[in-house]
């Protein structure tokens, strides 16, 4: 499939970013932009015949018209109303791709940035030019190579070395789709320095009931002795496109721990990579999809051990309901000379229905011998004897049938240590439960 349309689309906004440049074409950013748009030329979006896009079909894109960067009236009323509204810490919103400081509340301090992309390439060059842009692969996917080219916001956030910092950081993005649809690029990049802390928080919504494609890359750079926890929460309508990129870069003795969380989206695909290019790293990743209707949810994870003594640990699980569809695809690739490797990786799920489908499939290559790693997935529905059980002590079926699935959501859910989000999760998949 060509993708005539949707592409066409990208090209002119292409050229209408050039064209407000204002004597700036010559920039090493620009430049940088210009080569990740040939990139994209040649890449193309991805279509089934790509074996890591074969159960994400993209070819309703082409039939669509989208708006870039359109901007919104979003009230502080309607901000007010979503999920998640009241979750405490420092944030930064985005609407429609474009900052909003109504919404937002961003604490100074001497040792935290957080600033939108055009701040930070005028306050920080010096971080953007070592960070941005350098671990995400555009070579090898065409629509990380698109975000590239055409984004224009987002936020850099910068944790200074040797400190901790207490509240998470919550970055918010609401798609206003209530007359249009819309096309959003953004790129994010957070840098947690050497033995400091951060909790950060992307929370992704939509108002309204039209179309928003959002094409998102996150780069996270762990250094050496850091800690970063990484929580995405996804609640999007049943005509979102999410095809959002996570690529994490960690240094010696560092620390990362994840959970990427999908309540509602149309169709959503969560890429999650870590790089371990030092020894004695430790990291966790944890993911939980709960589709129903016709959503779609494909979750692919990459766990690249470089360097020895390391450890990664990862558990993705995920109920179907009606006619959804999941996909997980978790690689690990285990160096020559990452020796003393410990790699483990698990993918479980539940179908309610005989309308939903999964496909999983874990790989593990090993180049190193000095190696503990396994993997697996499990694909099933409820045990019937543990719902008889259940009925026999007076609990009704549909509430038998609820209560497990709670609680097989609740070993991904209990793993967030952000006590209030955890709280509001909890709450939202009861709900959807139901």
């Amino acid at each position: 499939m060509s993708f005539q349309n949707i592409q066409g689309q990208f090209e002119a906004e292409f050229e209408n970013i050039q064209k407000n440049l204002n004597g700036k074409s010559g920039s090493d950013f620009n430049l940088i932009r210009k080569g990740a748009f040939e990139q994209f030329k040649a890449l193309g979006i991805p279509t089934v015949k790509n074996e890591d896009w074969k159960y994400s079909n993209l070819k309703n894109l082409d039939k669509l018209q989208f708006s870039f960067n359109s901007a919104s009236s979003i009230s502080k009323t309607t901000f007010d109303s979503l999920p998640f509204s009241s979750l405490k810490g420092i944030s930064i919103c985005f609407v429609n791709g474009i900052f909003s400081q109504e919404l937002s509340n961003i604490e100074e301090s001497a040792k935290i940035k957080v600033l939108t992309l055009e701040n930070a390439l005028d306050q920080i060059p010096e971080v953007i030019e070592k960070h941005y842009g350098k671990y995400v692969e555009v070579d090898k996917e065409g629509l990380s190579a698109l975000n590239n080219a055409l984004s224009n916001s987002g936020s850099v956030i910068v944790i200074d070395e040797n400190y901790v910092l207490e509240s998470p950081i919550v970055i918010r993005y609401i798609s206003d789709v209530t007359s249009e649809n819309i096309a959003l690029n953004i790129h994010n990049l957070i840098v947690v320095g050497k033995h400091s802390e951060a909790k950060i928080v992307e929370i992704f919504q939509t108002e309204g009931e039209k179309t928003a494609f959002s094409n998102l890359v996150t780069e996270i750079f762990v250094d050496k002795d850091a800690i970063a926890h990484y929580y995405k929460i996804q609640d999007e309508n049943d005509q979102s496109y999410h095809v959002g990129t996570t690529q994490v870069n960690q240094e010696d003795k560092s620390y990362f721990y994840s959970a990427t969380v999908t309540l509602n989206g149309g169709f959503v695909r969560n890429n999650l990579n870590l790089v371990l290019n030092g020894q004695y790293i430790d990291n966790h990743m944890y993911g939980l999809y709960i589709p129903n209707g016709k959503q779609h949810v494909d979750n692919h994870t990459l766990v690249d051990h470089k360097m020895p003594n390391c450890e990664s640990n990862e558990l993705y699980k995920g109920v179907l309901m009606d006619s959804s569809n999941g996909v997980f695809n978790g690689k690990i690739f285990v160096r020559e000379d990452a020796q003393k490797t410990n790699a483990y990786q698990n993918c479980r799920n539940v179908i309610t229905s005989d309308t939903a489908s999964m496909n999983s499939k874990p790989q593990l290559e090993i180049w190193a011998d000095d190696v503990k790693c396994s993997h697996g997935t499990t694909t099933g529905k409820l045990n019937d004897d543990a719902i008889f059980y259940m009925q026999s002590r007076g609990i009704p079926k549909p509430e038998a049938i609820r209560l497990q699935l709670v609680a097989f959501a609740e070993e991904v859910v209990s793993q967030i240590k952000i006590e209030e989000l955890r709280e509001m999760l909890d709450t939202m998949i009861e709900n959807k439960l139901k």
